[in-house]
């Protein structure tokens, strides 16, 4: 780890990543407190809860668009941009005095989160390959869970004395903005010279649009999964008996801990297992954690039940992005991040209307069963269809 961490643009790649987690649940500890000083404006419930999930489907809409402006007009001028406006647009809620005006702040911050999510992840597609490149992407995930811990923590700390200071997180950006204008030189953009400046292989797979849109759609229904935990955990956990609140966080913060510790091994783990091997573990994990959960009666078994999910999610989710790095040509990266990045954000935006159904029709522990088994069939898939093709022009981490 020490060796990428010598290099000033894996720090600065980290801390644009770092900058992600902050768009929707950093809030949450201020919501309750923001619903009561707007109390008076129509539908304020709604609007309030808003906030949490407005920026999420900006993110969709806008990721194909970034990474296609990455593509164009380059990288490090697409992830300055969006630093600048995530700083600025989510620093706003502060000040703006209206709900309304809020929200359309963190609409204005859901394209700002596309910018950056797009032009960093293409930018480690630039600057590493190989095995170098499935470590980092699992280190970045790894740090991006712990420092959702500390962020959070910290939200609730400041909500503790203004339920507004939370916006003030957002401004870490600008704090940010001197460190990664030095990290990267200036650049042409890459769709004029894309191997400009660029370490790894310029290649890409013969048949990268099929095979992105294959990983575009794993990982949108991965998603669609795993956001369950967040969205349904709460109140099964009520349901069965478990209704203090801090009961429920702890239960649930084991999932970007044990993300956060798979992480730091995806990079070894697919270096042994291969790009379709460690995903395909890693369904394997999360459908544990779920046949566990729909038996799991007392804390600690479910809080090992959904550590499992978010422990295998930790070996799923960062070979998403690095295999779309892999068989996308070097000139349309930002285009291969911005379908990963919008299938991500679909996949947590569609997750409740996906599966709420299931669980008014067949309870929750039916359908965790049912999502047990799915993710077996998701872990074959894997398997077999993320494996390279024999053509492939590419070097993959193997």
């Amino acid at each position: 780890m020490m060796d990428l961490l010598r290099d000033r643009r894996a720090v600065a790649l980290l801390l644009a990543a770092s900058l992600t987690i902050l768009s929707n649940a950093t809030i949450s500890p201020a919501l309750p407190g923001i619903e009561a000083r707007f109390s008076g404006t129509p539908d304020a419930a709604l609007l309030t809860r808003l906030l949490v999930t407005a920026p999420a489907l900006m993110v969709a809409l806008c990721a194909p668009i970034a990474g296609m402006a990455a593509d164009r007009f380059g990288r490090r001028r697409l992830l300055l941009a969006g630093v600048l406006l995530f700083s600025l647009a989510g620093s706003a809620g502060m000040v703006l005095p209206d709900l309304h005006l809020i929200l359309a702040s963190r609409l204005v911050l859901g394209i700002a989160v596309a910018f950056v999510m797009t032009s960093q992840a293409a930018l480690v597609g630039d600057l590493f390959q190989g095995a170098a490149r499935g470590r980092f992407m699992g280190y970045q995930m790894a740090a991006t869970n712990f420092g959702g811990f500390v962020f959070v923590a910290f939200a609730g700390w400041l909500a503790g004395f203004d339920v507004f200071l939370v916006f003030a997180l957002y401004a870490v950006g600008l704090l940010y903005l001197p460190f990664l204008w030095r990290a990267f030189p200036a650049e042409r953009p890459a769709a004029d010279n894309p191997a400009e400046g660029l370490t790894s292989d310029d290649g890409g797979a013969d048949t990268w649009i099929p095979q992105l849109t294959f990983l575009a759609a794993l990982a949108g229904g991965t998603f669609v999964i795993f956001y369950m935990v967040p969205t349904q955990v709460p109140f099964y956990l009520n349901q069965i008996g478990h209704t203090d609140p801090a009961a429920s966080g702890a239960v649930i913060a084991a999932v970007p801990l044990a993300a956060g510790c798979a992480a730091f091994v995806f990079g070894p783990l697919r270096k042994r297992l291969g790009r379709g091997g460690a995903p395909a573990l890693g369904f394997l994990v999360m459908a544990a954690g779920f046949w566990l959960l729909q038996s799991a009666m007392t804390l600690p078994a479910l809080t090992v039940a959904v550590g499992l999910i978010g422990g295998g999610f930790g070996w799923v989710m960062p070979g998403f992005i690095t295999s779309a790095l892999d068989v996308a040509p070097a000139g349309r990266r930002g285009l291969a991040s911005g379908a990963i990045t919008t299938s991500i954000f679909l996949g947590q935006f569609a997750s409740p209307i996906a599966v709420q159904p299931l669980v008014e029709t067949l309870g929750y522990v039916e359908t965790y069963r049912i999502t047990a088994l799915v993710l077996v069939g998701l872990s074959a898939i894997a398997a077999i269809g993320l494996r390279p093709p024999r053509s492939s022009t590419v070097r993959f981490a193997e």
